[in-house]
């Protein structure tokens, strides 16, 4: 699909104000949104539920990230209407990745062939299952009344015609340079507030680090045409390399529960057995990756910081 949106970022500039800024980053998700639904309902690209999912996400930390301006009691409701349609999705982006990237990627390396092809069939059945679950969502009133009317609350900038305090307009009308700086910063600050416990972390705190590092990304990602372009792609390779081990620690520590969910029921022997090889062999992956945590964490806690360089 030629037209998707490639770019990260919606096209925000220094003139823009805060007010501004928040509906164009909505909005260029949301086009997003808009473009990567039909294939996420059609169900023979992966990419689909994949970067729909991304785009609510994105949708969702921008709703976090503009909170100190925009009042949550605007927000927060669009905010839940965001998570229930990516949570529908969760199941069937669960199965995609391990089909694609986990069986396919293991493919004759465990000699229990006929347990491989009995699991590979059972998780396209439950992948199926979760895809229609999928379309009963996007045929139902309640996302057709999100896609609707989401868009018209972007256009009508609804949560700047409300009976606002004069504070909370001021707030809204102050130069996006200010408040990304402020932002940034905080992120960042959290982020790093992990680092004295970085060798102790159990799988809860490592998912907990992974998702500010997400919001960190989404964050910078968005405040990108602010500063200068080569300091924010030296930012985002570190960034990225401590997301892609935390990324493949979080995806081995989730593969029990989401084996669990595929073989319900299931007492097949040689899918069992098959199975519980695979965990086995993921587990080794992981004290693989583990073991460079700790390069990935100070490669990325002693970036140069984009917001902290100013444009010439």
């Amino acid at each position: 699909m030629n037209n998707v949106v490639k770019s990260k970022s919606a096209p925000i500039q220094d003139k823009h104000s805060t007010s501004e800024a928040f509906m164009l980053i909505l909005r260029f998700n949301f086009d997003a949104l808009q473009e990567w639904a039909p294939i996420a309902q059609q169900g023979d690209n992966i990419e689909g539920v994949h970067q729909a999912r991304v785009s609510l996400r994105r949708m969702r930390s921008a709703l976090g990230l503009f909170r100190k301006a925009i009042p949550r009691e605007f927000t927060d409701p669009w905010s839940l209407e965001m998570k229930w349609i990516a949570t529908t999705m969760g199941a069937a982006r669960d199965l995609d990745v391990f089909i694609h990237e986990g069986l396919r990627a293991m493919s004759g390396k465990i000699p229990l062939e006929a347990g491989e092809k009995k699991l590979a069939a059972l998780a396209e059945e439950r992948r199926n299952e979760a895809y229609a679950q999928i379309r009963i969502m996007m045929a139902s009133e309640r996302y057709r009344a999100f896609m609707t009317d989401f868009p018209q609350w972007l256009n009508t900038k609804g949560w700047y015609q409300a009976d606002l305090p004069a504070a909370t307009r001021e707030k809204m009308d102050r130069n996006i340079r200010r408040y990304a700086f402020s932002v940034l910063g905080k992120r960042m600050g959290s982020t790093l507030a992990y680092g004295d416990r970085m060798s102790t972390m159990n799988s809860t705190e490592r998912h907990a680090l992974r998702i500010e590092c997400k919001k960190l990304r989404y964050a910078f990602e968005f405040f990108q045409p602010l500063f200068v372009e080569k300091s924010m792609l030296n930012f985002s390779i570190h960034l990225k390399g401590l997301q892609d081990v935390l990324g493949v620690m979080n995806d081995v520590a989730v593969m029990p529960g989401l084996m669990e969910r595929i073989l319900a029921g299931s007492t097949d022997l040689e899918t069992l057995q098959y199975a519980g090889a695979l965990i086995g062999w993921r587990a080794r992956q992981f004290e693989e990756v583990s073991g460079q945590l700790d390069a990935r964490w100070a490669e990325f806690s002693h970036a140069s910081l984009p917001w902290t360089i100013k444009k010439k």
